[in-house]
C-alpha cells in the first residue's frame, strides 16, 4: 500500500521560486568583474532568471542542450545556475584555469551549444574559438558600457540580451531525474571526466548542506562562497543558500586576503567556504592589518588537507570554527563534514584536535566503506586503511559519454572507487591517508605522504610541502620531502626534518629534503605529484 502524499518533483527552479516568494527582500551581493558592488534581492534575481530563460530560448537552447560558463562567482553566474537548469537544459561550468587544450576538449566533449564568459576570459575564448566545434554563440557577461573589442565572430552582450526580452517565463514540467548540470573532474593524468548531475541529486544535496551536521546553512546566515562556482557547484552553497533564504555574498575574481577580509567584515558574513590556500592569504592579511572577523562563525575548508595550525589560528585568534570537509566532483561533492559529536565534546579526556584534522563524519545520504585490494570491506577501527568507496543519491553512477573508465571506477555493487586511501574510526570520522597512487610503500609498510606534508607545513620555514616516494635499493621506496621555503625564514633540511621527531615513527621520517621555488599544481590547485616524481626520476639518497 502506498502512502497518500502529494507527488512533487524535486527541481532546481523550485529553490529560487521558494526564495523569491518567502525570502523576497534577502540580499544577493556581488563584487563584479567591472569593479562596483552589485546588490539585489532574491525576488529581483528570480525576475532576471525568467529573462535569462527567454534569452536562452531565443539563442536556440532547448531541452538537454549544454550551456557552458567560464565565470567567477557573481550574480550573473548565479542566474545561469537556475535559468539553464530550470528550462530543462544543462548548465556546464568550465574551469578557466585549465590548460587551453583541456578547455577545448571539455567544451567539445560536452558539445556546448552556447558559451557565457566573464570579461576576464574573453581572450581565452578568442584563442580557442576556431577549435570549438558545436558552439553557436558566445555571450559576454557584462553591460554595453563595458563590452570589449573582440575578435569573436558570434558574440552578444549579456545585458543587451536581457533588455530585449520580458520577465515572464513558464517553467516546463521537468522530471526530477533529468540532467541539470555538468562538471568535469580534472585529474592529474588523461582527459577530464564529466559528471552529469540531475535535479533530484542537487536538491537532496542542498538538504544535506542545510542540515546541522552538513554546512548548517540557514536563513540566519550570510554566506560567502569563496570556492569558485566552476568548482563542483561551488560545493552546493549557491543552491543551499537559496533553499534556506540565506544572504549570499559573491567575491568575483578578487580572492586575495585583503578583498576577502573587506567582504567578510562589511557584509557581516557568518559562514564561508574555500580551499586552504585562500585562507592562508586571508590569515596573513589579518595578521598584517590587525583586523578581526567580528561576525564570522565558521569557515568550511576542503579541497586539500587542513593544517592543524590553521584550525588553531582561526579558533584561538579569531574565534572562528574552522571545519574540515571532504568530497569529490563525483559526489556533488559533499561527503563528510568535521563537526564534533556530543560524545566527544562531553568526553573530558578526548583530544578534539585529533578529530578536527580528519576529513569529518559521513553525512546521511552517503554510504561509505574502505576495502582492501580484493574489495573486501575493512573494519572501522581507525587503524585499518584501504581504498575509500562511496555510493548514494548524489554520487555519480558513471561518467558522461565515457564508458572506458567504468570498470576501473565502479565495482559490481555500484560503489564508486574514489582512489583515496582512508581510515574510518569508531566515531565515524574518516581520514584520508593518501591517494592510492601516492602511498609510499617502504619495507612492506605504508607511509602516508599527506601526514608527512601536514607536519612539514607546521615548520615556520616551510611555505608548502610535498612528499613523494623515491626508489630505494633496500626498502623499495623511501620518502623525499620537497619544500618551498617561507620568504622571511631560513632553515636547513636537517632543521626541517627535526620537526618529525616524536610525531611519527622513526622509519616514516623522510630521508632527505629538497627545495624548489614552487610546486606544480593542477588547475584546481591540487599538487601534481606525478610531475614531481618525473622531476626527481633517478634521484638517489646520499649514503
Amino acid at each position: 500500500m502506498h502512502g497518500l502524499m502529494m507527488e512533487r518533483a524535486l527541481t532546481i527552479n523550485s529553490l529560487i521560486e521558494h526564495a523569491a516568494k518567502f525570502h523576497t527582500n534577502t540580499e544577493i551581493v556581488s563584487r563584479t568583474v567591472e569593479g562596483p558592488i552589485h546588490r539585489y534581492t532574491y525576488s529581483e534575481a528570480y525576475r532576471r532568471v525568467h529573462q535569462l530563460a527567454n534569452v536562452l530560448t531565443n539563442l536556440g537552447v532547448g531541452e538537454g542542450d549544454r550551456v557552458g560558463t567560464l565565470a567567477w562567482n557573481g550574480y550573473r553566474h548565479f542566474e545561469l545556475y537556475f535559468a539553464v537548469s530550470g528550462m530543462g537544459s544543462v548548465c556546464h561550468t568550465i574551469n578557466p584555469r585549465l590548460f587551453p587544450e583541456q578547455i577545448t576538449y571539455i567544451i567539445n566533449h560536452a558539445n556546448d551549444k552556447v558559451l557565457f564568459c566573464d570579461l576576464t576570459f574573453v581572450q581565452t575564448l578568442e584563442t580557442l574559438e576556431d577549435q570549438l566545434k558545436g558552439v553557436k554563440a558566445i555571450v559576454i557577461m557584462t553591460d554595453k558600457k563595458h563590452m570589449p573589442k573582440t575578435s569573436l565572430s558570434n558574440f552578444h552582450c549579456y545585458e543587451e540580451l536581457m533588455e530585449s526580452v520580458d520577465d515572464t517565463y513558464d517553467w516546463p514540467k521537468i522530471d526530477e531525474y533529468q540532467a541539470s548540470s555538468l562538471c568535469y573532474s580534472s585529474g592529474t593524468t588523461g582527459n577530464p571526466k564529466g559528471v552529469l548531475y540531475n535535479h533530484r541529486s542537487t536538491v537532496l544535496h542542498s538538504f544535506a548542506c542545510c542540515s546541522a551536521d552538513g554546512l548548517a546553512i540557514s536563513g540566519r546566515d550570510t554566506v560567502l562562497p569563496v570556492v569558485p562556482m566552476f568548482h563542483v557547484n561551488a560545493w552546493g552553497m549557491p543552491y543551499a543558500s537559496t533553499m534556506a533564504g540565506a544572504k549570499l555574498v559573491f567575491p568575483g575574481g578578487a580572492l586575495d586576503g585583503k578583498s576577502l577580509a573587506e567582504l567578510l567584515i562589511e557584509e557581516k558574513v557568518t559562514m564561508t567556504g574555500g580551499v586552504p590556500t585562500v585562507w592562508l592569504m586571508l590569515l596573513q592579511h589579518l595578521k598584517e592589518s590587525g583586523k578581526i572577523l567580528p561576525h564570522l562563525q565558521r569557515a568550511i575548508v576542503g579541497g586539500s588537507a587542513l593544517p592543524q595550525s590553521m584550525i588553531e589560528t582561526f579558533e584561538n585568534d579569531y574565534d572562528v570554527a574552522c571545519i574540515h570537509a571532504w568530497g569529490m566532483t563525483e559526489m556533488s561533492p559533499l561527503g563528510t563534514v568535521g563537526h564534533m559529536t556530543r560524545a566527544l565534546l562531553e568526553d573530558q579526556g578526548a583530544d578534539l584536535m585529533r578529530y578536527k584534522v580528519k576529513q569529518g563524519r559521513v553525512l546521511y545520504g552517503v554510504d561509505m566503506q574502505i576495502v582492501n585490494d580484493d574489495g573486501t570491506p575493512l573494519p572501522q577501527d581507525g587503524e585499518a586503511f584501504g581504498e575509500l568507496c562511496v555510493r548514494g543519491p548524489w554520487v555519480t553512477s558513471e561518467y558522461f559519454e565515457d564508458e572506458s573508465t567504468f570498470a576501473s571506477s565502479f565495482d559490481i555493487e555500484s560503489w564508486f572507487r574514489t582512489g583515496d586511501v582512508a581510515t574510518i574510526d569508531t566515531h565515524g570520522y574518516m581520514e584520508v591517508v593518501d591517494r592510492s597512487k601516492d602511498v609510499i610503500k617502504s619495507g612492506g609498510e605504508w607511509i602516508s605522504s599527506i601526514e608527512l606534508e601536514n607536519i612539514a607545513i607546521g615548520h615556520a620555514a616551510v611555505a608548502e610541502a610535498a612528499v613523494i616516494g623515491i626508489e630505494h635499493e633496500k626498502w623499495g621506496e623511501r620518502p623525499l620531502l620537497v619544500c618551498v621555503k617561507a620568504d622571511d625564514i631560513n632553515a636547513s633540511g636537517e632543521e626541517i626534518l627535526s620537526i618529525y621527531e616524536g610525531k611519527v615513527a622513526q622509519w616514516c621520517i623522510p630521508n632527505a629534503v629538497e627545495f624548489l621555488d614552487e610546486l606544480p599544481h593542477t588547475a584546481t590547485g591540487k599538487l601534481q605529484k606525478l610531475t614531481l616524481r618525473e622531476h626527481f626520476k633517478g634521484y638517489r639518497f646520499a649514503d
